[in-house]
């Protein structure tokens, strides 16, 4: 898959997602996924234009259920972090003791598992930036759960590497599925690897019942561990050509929208701040997923630096942003994001509890849709 498409290419793609053969087949990896969340992530599109489009084709909301709920669990994350700040970065709830490091299983970073879909899995990552979320969780609870590893390192290696890596998304998948965001950790075995990855493979260290993977040692594949110390390659620092007496717009690497304010004339200005990516460090490919984006949006200069180190920051007659927890030092006016469910956010034990407040407000919303139109 190529995702270092132009935009028009994205709303092509995004014209041929089919939610009802998604919701049926989403769990497999070679399911009817769309492939379109590097784009989603990175703010080119939204979920919710995802969500109207299918709607403006005629889908209905009660059919979609299974496709708007993975939509909704990027939300409930994004919400979560605008909730809790910072803290989403150590154990939101409480750390199980079966941790016996703070590293990472070196089988990890060399595609060298034993379990033949994950090692494809994690070359494939490599190799496209992009990893199915099925497998995402089995990596996740071999390197946790298996492994004995803390979720940190794990996560930021897999973070490191994902065009659509989301802070949130990210961050809390991984506490999911070691059991510090849930109610207890999640497991897989062999066969069900086989089921949805269509491999064919028994005699591995997940060979067993669920009943004996919690109490296994760490199997020798998984103990031999490593540091990471990981470096983003940004761009050389150029001071952006900026008119004082226009608005500057200020895009991140969460927001590549080339219709966003597309009307007014302003100084378009891409902001890569160091201090950001010396704290989420990203590869050299998603720097480049990044800045392939970038150039879709007319008139818009890439600054690698601080947003105080912008020449005339002060002049400005206005300064505009989008929201977003890890840019909330910016200056200026924070414009919401696109939410589906933009009155749906604060504290929520559960996604489910989330979701039972947005299935509320879908239901009104097709109360809306005239009858005509819900054939």
């Amino acid at each position: 898959m190529n995702f270092f498409s132009s935009y028009q290419a994205v709303l092509d793609r995004l014209d041929t997602i089919d939610p009802l053969s998604y919701g049926k087949t989403r769990n497999f990896i070679s399911g009817d996924v769309t492939y379109l969340s590097p784009y989603i992530s990175r703010g080119v599109i939204s979920a919710k234009q995802v969500l109207e489009m299918l709607m403006d084709k005629g889908y209905k909301i009660s059919e979609m259920e299974k496709f708007i709920q993975q939509l909704a669990w990027r939300e409930y994350f994004q919400r979560v972090w605008q909730h809790i700040g910072d803290d989403l970065f150590d154990d939101i709830r409480l750390r199980y003791t079966g941790i016996k490091h703070d590293d990472i299983p070196a089988a990890l970073l060399n595609a060298a598992t034993g379990i033949k879909a994950v090692d494809g899995a994690i070359a494939t990552l490599y190799e496209t930036g992009y990893m199915h979320n099925h497998t995402r969780m089995y990596t996740a609870s071999i390197a946790c759960n298996i492994g004995k590893a803390h979720w940190q390192m794990p996560s930021q290696w897999m973070y490191y590497h994902l065009l659509d890596g989301d802070l949130a998304s990210n961050t809390c998948s991984w506490q999911w599925v070691a059991g510090t965001f849930s109610s207890k950790q999640y497991f897989c075995n062999q066969e069900n690897i086989n089921k949805y990855s269509g491999s064919v493979q028994n005699g591995t260290f997940l060979d067993k019942t669920y009943e004996e993977l919690p109490l296994m040692d760490i199997p020798a594949a998984l103990r031999p561990t490593t540091t990471l110390a990981l470096k983003t390659t940004l761009p050389e620092k150029i001071l952006p050509d900026t008119d004082p007496s226009l608005p500057l717009l200020l895009y991140t690497s969460y927001n590549l929208d080339p219709q966003w304010r597309k009307e007014i004339k302003a100084n378009r200005v891409l902001l890569l701040e160091p201090s950001h990516f010396r704290q989420f460090p990203v590869s050299e490919k998603v720097i480049d997923f990044i800045l392939h984006q970038a150039r879709q949006i007319e008139g818009l200069q890439v600054f690698t630096g601080e947003v105080n180190e912008i020449p005339g920051l002060q002049q400005f007659p206005a300064i505009y942003s989008k929201e977003h927890p890890a840019f909330i030092h910016f200056p200026g006016i924070k414009e919401e994001r696109d939410w589906i469910f933009p009155d749906i956010k604060g504290s929520f034990n559960s996604f489910f509890s989330f979701w039972k407040k947005c299935e509320r407000d879908l239901r009104k919303r097709e109360k809306l849709i005239p009858v005509s139109q819900r054939a």
